[in-house]
């Protein structure tokens, strides 16, 4: 059961990686969405649920041995980059302006991100990146409208 979690907290090991782990912890997820499910907002909707729900589960029992918050459980980073993309247009250059965004709300924590920090186990290992994904599809949505407003990338 150890090396289950192990995997999923870590993001299929991702989270492993020596720097930036957040960061490089995201990109795996990110591909997955751009690969295998963007072009279908159902099936992303789903991998988003089951992705939160295995973050916090899989992300409460990792502390035990990974030790509390870890930087190697980054499969709540998959959870929020998910979410940041949801019912976004399947485009490259919207897609990969989620993951900054996404990255950049992740790090600066706006409230309630960093509150949610502070919940016991994988409650508050996710649900920070549930925030920083919510604040990343916002943004992207008001830069999509801003652009179109000026027909630019043909929004």
């Amino acid at each position: 059961m150890r090396r289950l979690v192990t995997f999923i907290a870590t993001g299929a090991y991702s989270g492993y990686f020596p720097i930036v782990a957040g960061t490089i912890g995201t990109i795996p997820a990110w591909f997955i969405a751009w690969f295998l499910l963007g072009h279908d907002s159902t099936i992303l909707i789903i991998a988003t649920v089951i992705t939160f729900v295995l973050s916090v589960w899989s992300a409460s029992k990792a502390e035990d041995f990974l030790g509390h918050d870890s930087k190697k459980i980054v499969i709540d980073e998959w959870a929020g980059m998910f979410i940041s993309l949801l019912f976004l247009p399947y485009r490259l250059e919207v897609y990969i302006a989620a993951f900054f965004f996404f990255r950049f709300y992740d790090v600066i924590k706006p409230f309630p991100a960093g509150y949610c920090e502070s919940l016991p186990g994988g409650w508050g290992i996710t649900l920070d990146d549930v925030f920083a994904g919510i604040y990343a599809n916002l943004t992207c949505w008001l830069c999509i409208f801003a652009l179109g407003r000026l027909n630019w990338f043909g929004f």
